[in-house]
């Protein structure tokens, strides 16, 4: 009895030794099958069949549901194939297996939007948007998220975002066009609203007098800016703004009451660099060379990267016969403003009488080229029958 008990022993142990080889044999060829798959899909994308590397995916997928790999290939696969419906639950497996895929996540909103899920795509890719780190896909996604935003009326956040875009790629035709786009809509929603909350203010009467100042019409947006004056002259900027328009009117009464307005500038807010400046400005065309000193540098001490006042003082230097005090001053203008026509022209001419004639046929050249810039901007201007690029202050007589 015993040593029938001790043979069932013995057999029982066998078996179990058995089924756990068949067990690990089984596991090894599923394990190879999985290889072979994945190899195999290796050569087809090397071959660019991404359709027939979608079918190793597939198979890899369905031995091993859990394969992060296979799901998010396939599902990426599936989505630059166009077949977003299908995309969609292989990206989510994914993400489920491994939340910090983030390009995975921002194609998930990428196909949940193209799906009409907009709601889940908005989601997905403003989770992954401040993660990616490819340029490419980030700007992608980024202008997903603008038109959501934009189709939703969230035109704040599609302004961050465009906002954004821009720090990655200052240069991108379609983010300056899609800035351009936002920021007028962003104006015109403000402008709207403006209407309706304060249709009599001193805010809405400026707001007017810079659409009329945009389309050309001088006479109109003084009118309007005068109207604001009169409803709250204590505004910052607002007497600026008149003072602008009325300095650049063709009225000679009209340009002699700028003055006056810069002045009144100063009176709301001390600190106005531009106002001293435009009085420096004013000093100089009346020949007022200590005046205009006095204007631009304390300009400069109120705000000590404005170019414009340094280049006024450079000028003025200039016109003292001091060209060893307009030199650094010029420098220092281009250096803050580089696109600066007449910073050029002016600092070519300092080097010039300084005997530093290389350097001052490279200032030269570059007045030229930002020269022909301007004027293509302003013959562009004069097609919208907008009001024109104005000239930049104190143009030399050979730019004209």
């Amino acid at each position: 009895m015993r040593l029938k008990v001790a043979i069932c022993f013995v057999v029982a142990i066998l078996c179990f030794l058995y089924s756990l080889q068949c067990a690990s044999q089984s596991a090894a060829n599923h394990q190879q099958q999985i290889e072979s798959h994945k190899r195999q899909a290796g050569e087809y994308l090397k071959q660019q069949r991404p359709d027939l590397a979608i079918l190793e995916f597939r198979a890899i997928v369905a031995l091993d549901p859990k394969n992060v790999d296979a799901r998010g290939n396939l599902g990426v696969l599936l989505f630059f194939q166009g077949d977003y419906a299908d995309a969609i639950p292989q990206l989510r497996a994914a993400l489920k297996l491994q939340p910090t895929l983030w390009k995975i996540e921002a194609l998930l909103g990428m196909a949940e939007k193209r799906t009409a899920d907009v709601k889940s795509a908005l989601t997905d890719l403003e989770k992954a948007f401040p993660k990616l780190e490819e340029k490419k896909l980030r700007i992608e996604t980024g202008m997903e998220l603008i038109e959501i935003y934009s189709g939703t009326g969230d035109l704040d956040k599609a302004a961050a975002t465009v906002g954004t875009l821009r720090s990655l790629d200052p240069t991108n035709a379609e983010l300056l066009y899609t800035s351009y786009r936002i920021h007028t809509d962003l104006a015109g929603e403000s402008m709207l609203s403006l209407s309706v909350v304060a249709p009599n203010s001193a805010r809405m009467h400026q707001v007017m007098a810079h659409e009329l100042a945009k389309q050309g019409n001088s006479a109109a947006a003084i009118a309007q800016y005068r109207e604001a004056v009169k409803i709250d002259p204590n505004i910052p900027g607002l007497h600026f703004e008149l003072a602008e328009m009325l300095n650049g009117s063709s009225v000679v009464k009209e340009q002699d009451e700028a003055e006056g307005e810069y002045k009144a500038a100063l009176a709301v807010n001390q600190f106005d660099e531009k106002s001293e400046c435009r009085l420096g400005d004013i000093a100089f065309q009346k020949g007022d060379l200590k005046q205009a000193e006095e204007r631009y540098s304390r300009a400069i001490q109120v705000q000590p990267n404005d170019a414009e006042a340094y280049l006024g003082l450079g000028k003025t230097f200039m016109s003292m016969n001091q060209p060893q005090k307009a030199e650094p001053a010029l420098e220092r203008a281009v250096q803050l403003e580089p696109t600066s026509a007449v910073a050029h022209f002016r600092l070519s001419t300092i080097y010039r009488l300084t005997g530093r004639s290389a350097d001052a046929k490279r200032e030269l050249e570059e007045y030229q080229k930002y020269k022909t810039m301007k004027e293509k901007l302003a013959a562009i201007y004069r097609e919208m029958r907008e009001e024109p690029v104005k000239p930049e202050r104190d143009e030399p007589e050979a730019q004209k």
